[in-house]
């Protein structure tokens, strides 16, 4: 059967290339067509288009970039129209997906959704849509199934989270030899994830650089997106000697001692590997005051809202400033508050279930278009 995938986003990327793994278990003959990334076209099938080309942050960037972002989803039609698919399967990316969802319906495609748009933190109304165009919809978040089905009357399989199947797949990391193969010393490190797409980048990293000289004890690194070279991080480093490593970063989690995140997928990968993290965020002025008004959530960042408590600090716009990362950061690195965070890690996993998330997606996927 022919399937045609659609993701948006590094983290997209991951989950994709793993739904991709399971679909060839199911249908070793499987044709399939994507746009992702590097993960994905590991995985097999055929790359339409990078991420790299698609990811536009903030409200402001998309009516910027809207003539692009309207191109691309002529693109996107035209191909699917070419390649006439069994099926189509959006990973989160609602923007994009949702408007590719409605056409896709009306041309009789089965549409499968895996990883919902979180409708339950803004535009609660693209239910409407969900419910008309979307046949399937596979969540991840324990919260999500009662969300869609007690409150909306839609029912949605509750997979599991694809993260766990990531990093229970992923090889484990020779700490001595990765510390040699990237020229880092014997002190603890400090991660810094500041995202994957530049507006993101160029907001966060100079705010987690601000506090490195406050911390001659640790080693920071900068986990590099796979999106973006290292050429355009160095304009942010302004002389200091910080090691960066680039596409690696489930290894550097795998050893770090603590984190500093941007908010996104990368706060709930860093609690799942452990690393006790401060969770950043700064957006422009204008993006972040529209934000705030129509975002009714308690938390940003995703390990907060499946505790529904705050595990984790988060700096928030003017918050997010040299002397409260500081401040936090110095926290977490030892004593009563970094051990208390462990533990919540450690009931926020259990809370998750167990893997399994991306073999699940994909059988539920296969047997249904079987029938």
């Amino acid at each position: 059967m022919k399937y045609y995938i659609i993701a948006g986003e590094a983290s997209g990327d991951l989950h994709g290339a793993n739904l991709m793994k399971g679909i060839y278990k199911e249908d070793p003959k499987a044709d399939i067509r994507f746009w992702g990334g590097d993960l994905m076209q590991s995985a097999g099938g055929t790359l339409v288009k990078h991420y790299r080309d698609l990811a536009f942050m903030g409200f402001i960037e998309v009516v910027m970039n809207l003539k692009t972002i309207l191109n691309n989803l002529k693109i996107c039609k035209k191909d699917i129209e070419d390649f006439n698919p069994d099926a189509i399967i959006f990973i989160d990316y609602p923007g994009f997906n949702m408007r590719i969802a409605k056409w896709t319906k009306e041309k009789g495609i089965p549409t499968h959704y895996y990883i919902s748009p979180q409708i339950w933190a803004w535009k609660e109304n693209r239910i409407n849509a969900i419910k008309r165009d979307v046949d399937k919809m596979y969540v991840i978040l324990p919260f999500e199934k009662d969300f869609y089905e007690k409150k909306h009357n839609f029912p949605v399989s509750f997979v599991g989270h694809p993260l766990l199947d990531a990093i229970k797949n992923r090889p484990d990391t020779d700490e001595k030899a990765f510390r040699a193969e990237h020229h880092l010393s014997d002190k603890p490190i400090i991660a810094l994830l500041p995202g994957s797409r530049k507006q993101e980048i160029k907001k966060m990293l100079s705010e987690m650089l601000s506090v490195v000289d406050a911390f001659p004890d640790y080693q920071f690194v900068i986990a590099g997106a796979p999106s973006q070279e290292f050429e355009f991080y160095q304009q942010f480093l302004n002389g200091k000697n910080i090691n960066f490593i680039s596409n690696k970063t489930y290894d550097l989690l795998s050893i770090a001692h603590a984190a500093l995140v941007t908010s996104g997928t990368a706060t709930l990968e860093t609690a799942l590997f452990k690393v006790p993290e401060v969770v950043l965020y700064k957006g422009s002025t204008i993006s972040y005051q529209i934000a705030k008004r129509i975002i009714t959530l308690k938390y940003i960042s995703l390990v907060n809202l499946i505790m529904d408590a705050p595990i984790v600090t988060e700096l928030i716009q003017n918050e997010c400033n040299t002397i409260n990362i500081k401040a936090e950061l110095a926290k977490i690195i030892e004593g009563s508050e970094r051990e208390k965070m462990l533990q919540n890690f450690n009931n926020l996993q259990q809370l998750l279930g167990g893997s399994g998330a991306s073999d699940a997606t994909a059988k539920l996927i296969v047997s249904s278009l079987k029938v």
